[in-house]
């Protein structure tokens, strides 16, 4: 959802010609006192309404900041929140991402912030951002519900008082994920024909999670791609926390009589365990979704509706 932007103006017809009369104190009327325009907003330093804090479904009314010189208020500031990796590549592809994100919505404040093990860390983006009165989206690029989206997310949050802002949904089973995933196979060598081919299967690797959501999420996730690439079989994998593991599914597909078996990396970025699940594909394996142009346009849509349902909450507190 796009920011408003300043009201427009109710059009007003042409004003009749009133004579002037005489000056009181030596001042003629203006011309927007003669049309009978509306008053001027009032200046600022009175007391500004209220709007809530967003963390998750709570809603706590805070101070808005006042809108000055008659300016639109700034959109919140996008907040794409990775894992984190030793893998000196992941940062650098985050990075690139988030570049085509600010090129398909220009004027929008984009920033980076990690959960662990590379800076910015998610703790410190909060803490600047409250320090310049900010309101904020947090992205997470991660592909399914699990303990980050749903515990470490919101305990940030809970942290950074004053802070408005809210968590949108995991990337999860989206058309453009799928785009995305489907790309990465057809440059890893995937044709048209081996989704036709009584010989083929994918096996969609992701991290993995204890979160039962998770793992019913990818599933759904591999059958939207095995939809997209004709109707091939495509299992869920993982490389840690939840079976089955890579090499158990590539067994899995062997014993189907799919022994032509490509790995589609279902990783935001490169990191260890993008280079696990692609050192037992037995054919092909596809590289992560990084800053794949459909990924940056699902980082929007999961931003746009975040806003959404902030409005929609702003407006049940007013009624």
């Amino acid at each position: 959802m796009n920011t408003p932007g300043p009201a427009t103006p109710t059009p007003v017809g042409p004003a009749t010609p009133v004579p002037a009369g005489p000056a009181r104190g030596g001042t003629a009327p203006t011309a927007s006192a003669r049309a009978g325009s509306a008053p001027t907003a009032p200046a600022l330093g009175g007391a500004a309404p209220l709007r809530p804090v967003l963390r998750g479904p709570a809603a706590t009314p805070v101070p808005a900041a006042p809108v000055r010189g008659g300016a639109a208020p700034a959109a919140p500031v996008l907040v794409a929140v990775g894992h984190g990796s030793r893998d000196p590549r992941a940062r650098a592809t985050l990075g690139r991402l988030l570049e085509r994100v600010r090129d398909l919505r220009p004027g929008l404040d984009v920033r980076l912030a990690h959960i662990e093990l590379n800076t910015p860390l998610l703790d410190a983006a909060l803490a600047e951002l409250a320090a310049e009165g900010r309101e904020a989206v947090l992205v997470p690029l991660l592909l399914a519900p699990g303990h980050h989206v749903t515990h470490d997310l919101p305990a940030a949050l809970a942290a950074a008082p004053g802070l408005r802002a809210r968590v949108a949904g995991p990337l999860g089973a989206h058309p453009l994920l799928v785009e995305g995933l489907a790309d990465r196979l057809a440059q890893a060598g995937w044709t048209p024909e081996d989704g036709a081919s009584r010989a083929a299967g994918v096996v969609l690797a992701s991290a993995g999670s204890r979160d039962p959501r998770s793992g019913a999420e990818l599933r759904r996730i591999a059958g939207l791609l095995g939809e997209r690439l004709g109707g091939v079989p495509v299992v869920a994998a993982y490389a840690s926390a939840a079976a089955p593991t890579v090499p158990d599914a590539v067994r899995a597909l062997a014993a189907r009589g799919r022994h032509r078996v490509a790995v589609a990396s279902c990783f935001t970025a490169p990191g260890l365990f993008a280079t696990r699940a692609a050192a037992h594909a037995p054919w092909i394996a596809s590289a992560p979704l990084g800053a794949h142009p459909a990924l940056a346009r699902l980082v929007l849509h999961r931003y746009d509706a975040a806003l959404r349902a902030t409005t929609r909450e702003r407006e049940l507190a007013t009624v």
